[in-house]
């Protein structure tokens, strides 16, 4: 009978190491499973444990074991200066930080972290490029009822960036505008343009962004509606326009008042061409009176002519005159 039932000796054991696989896997984990970084950036994954049996824990970039950690002395020496790792002192199980500084786009691929003759886990690394982002052109000015169009580059990402456009921060419906791309070096180059009616002063943004930008690059520029000051009287444009247009014609007309005025004192003040002629002759007729007489004249003399204030201001201005020849006869 004994023959009929075989015992194996050694079906226990295997049960048993594989119960210890199982449980020694669920008390191995490597966080997060998935890691998305900027390049440039530094990438953080955790290993930890709470097997207390573990001696060496190694950590592989892409196969290549690029740290290694002793239970008993900490994180040996690496020969990359770009890895590093930090003990966690808060986590009651062995805990460990793995720190990639500076990665780049070679460094994309599985991160292992492996404890030695025990279990082993292994976690997916992205790493993206931020470009830039720019609408070409300068702000615009549009009639209502014109048609605009716009244009937006993304330029340097990787993966291909996601492109959208807001008109004063609503989103743009990807059926009114239109989305091309090509790639260079494994870098994307993505263009847009967007055309729009213009029926209100607006701000137009293109925005770019990859998953592992946390706020999406954006480029701005100004839509001006002219008619907008012509038309709409919600707010001071035409209160202020009425403003300027009032104040000058006030101005304009302060300016003939001041030019009238002017003119009129002006020809008040000078003499006609008649009385400049009788001015003249009445000068003369003086002077050659006074060369005669040796310089004495009669004040009761007075020609035929106007006697009004002006020649009042004549027989003054002759007086002057018969001074000054009689200092040069002396």
């Amino acid at each position: 009978i004994s023959s009929l039932n075989p015992v194996c000796p050694h079906s226990s054991q295997i049960t048993n190491l594989h119960l210890d696989s199982h449980t020694i896997g669920a008390q191995m984990k490597l966080s997060p499973e998935t890691l998305t970084v900027l390049r440039k950036e530094d990438a953080r994954l955790t290993c930890s444990t709470s097997y207390p049996e573990w001696t060496i824990m190694v950590w592989l970039l892409n196969g290549e074991v690029v740290l290694t950690i002793s239970k008993e002395t900490g994180l040996l020496p690496s020969i990359n200066p770009n890895v590093t790792a930090k003990k966690s002192p808060v986590s009651r199980e062995d805990s460990w930080m793995f720190v990639l500084k500076n990665t780049e786009r070679h460094n994309q691929g599985q991160v292992t972290c492996d404890l030695q003759g025990i279990d082993r886990k292994t976690a997916s690394l992205f790493v993206q490029e931020k470009g830039s982002v720019k609408v070409f052109g300068d702000d615009k000015l549009a009639f209502k009822g014109q048609s605009v169009l716009f244009e937006c580059q993304a330029a340097g990402w990787f993966p291909q960036p996601i492109l959208q456009w807001q008109v004063n921060d609503k989103k743009v419906s990807q059926g009114e505008y239109n989305i091309s791309s090509e790639s260079r070096k494994s870098l994307f180059t993505v263009t847009s343009n967007l055309s729009l009616t213009a029926a209100k002063s607006s701000h137009v943004d293109c925005l770019a962004s990859v998953s592992a930008l946390p706020t999406p690059l954006k480029s701005s520029v100004r839509l001006t509606v002219v008619a907008e000051v012509l038309q709409e009287g919600d707010d001071c444009t035409v209160p202020l326009a009425l403003m300027a247009s009032l104040s000058a014609l006030l101005l304009l007309l302060l300016l003939c008042i001041c030019t009238v005025l002017w003119y009129r004192q002006r020809r008040h003040a000078k003499p006609s061409p008649q009385e400049a002629l009788w001015f003249d002759q009445s000068v003369t007729r003086t002077i050659s009176v006074a060369e005669a007489t040796g310089g004495k004249v009669n004040p009761g003399y007075a020609s035929e002519g106007p006697t009004d204030a002006v020649y009042n201001e004549l027989i003054m201005e002759t007086h002057r005159q018969m001074d000054c020849v009689s200092f040069h006869k002396v």
